[in-house]
């Protein structure tokens, strides 16, 4: 089980690194909006790894930031643009 938690978590910081990079590059919508994607699956995997872990005040935090991020994948990826 620690395993698991272990590889949770690094892919959890692993990606958000590089949603974090893709965002700040500032090369354009479809490029923030997979960085928003990434960082969703970030907040997934902190999520999961939180409640196996018994980390409330991450998984609480993640849960707020995967709503955050989701409503950048809307705004980047799926809503037109005026």
């Amino acid at each position: 089980m620690q395993t698991l938690i272990e590889t949770l978590k690094w892919y959890a910081a692993l990606s958000g690194i590089a949603a974090a990079f893709m965002v700040s590059l500032d090369s354009g919508r479809r490029v923030t909006g997979w960085g928003m994607a990434i960082f969703v699956t970030s907040s997934i995997a902190w999520i999961t790894g939180a409640v196996l872990s018994q980390d409330e005040p991450l998984g609480v935090q993640n849960a707020v930031l995967l709503g955050i991020n989701s409503f950048g994948v809307y705004r980047y990826l799926i809503r037109r643009r005026d």
